[in-house]
Order: structure tokens, then sequence, then C-alpha cells
């Protein structure tokens, strides 16, 4: 099963169309959200990492959230990588340039958050507009059932 490793500060400024706010604890929960979305229905195994500590509890379903509690989250993924058996399973989404590097040396594919982000908004754009066309299609059948057409 692969691995995403998530550098979640990192990823927040490239995926949330507004930018940071004050409030790091909505901005993750946001993120968590849009990622429990995109992880639905695959079978992966996920990390996100966050500096800090935990202010408010974020639900994160496909995963588990690791706070770097007085280290950077970059250490904490480093380590998380070295304390993985099966590197070439992980997909490391970080723009880190450092991180990034360690990750390719270990083994590890790497994918930008930029990268990430692009992906996620095209895959949410596709379930909008799957959703639109189930609508569209359920408007059809209503009206051939209204006006007797077969």
């Amino acid at each position: 099963m692969n691995h995403y490793i998530i550098d979640g500060n990192n990823l927040i400024g490239k995926i949330l169309k507004k930018k940071k706010t004050e409030n790091k604890g909505s901005d993750r929960e946001e993120l968590a959200r849009i990622l429990n979305a995109h992880f639905a229905g695959k079978k992966y195994k996920v990390s996100l990492h966050f500096d800090g500590h935990e202010n408010i509890p974020v639900l994160f379903t496909k995963g588990k959230i690791i706070y770097s509690r007085g280290r950077t989250s970059d250490e904490k993924i480093r380590e998380e990588i070295d304390n993985t058996k099966s590197k070439r399973k992980i997909i490391l989404v970080t723009s880190d340039r450092q991180l990034a590097e360690y990750a390719r040396v270990n083994g590890c594919k790497v994918i930008s958050s930029e990268e990430f982000g692009k992906e996620i908004k095209s895959k949410r754009r596709n379930d909008e507009e799957s959703l639109k066309i189930k609508e569209m299609e359920n408007d059809i059948e209503e009206f051939r059932r209204l006006f007797g057409i077969e």
C-alpha cells in the first residue's frame, strides 16, 4: 500500500484559495476536509504533518495528523521516512527542496505541493461536473415522466 506523507503547512499555502490566516486551526480543518474528500474510496496510508501543537481537534478520517510539538515538521517527516521499511512506497508531498531531496535519496517518490494541489482541484472539478451531469439526467427523466415522453 502506498503511503502519502504530506507537508501540511507547505500544502495549505498551495491548495487553499486564500492566504494562510491567523487561525491555523481553520486552515488545517479546511485542508483535512479537502484531503478526506480526495482520498475517499482510495486505499492509501496518509500522514499529514503540521508544525506546532494541536490547537483545536481536526477531523482527518483518511489518515493521521502528526504535530511537530517543539520540533519542526521537516524533522518529523524525515523521522517517519527513516522509520518506514518500504521507502519506495512513500509519496512525499512537499515543495521544500531540502526535504524533497532527502526523500529522493531514500528512494521515495516526491510530488510538489503545487502539482498535488492541481491534481486535487482537477479531481474536484471532475466530481462537480459528474454531479451536474447526473442532475441533468435526473431532470430529463423527470421531464419525460411529466410529459409522457418515452
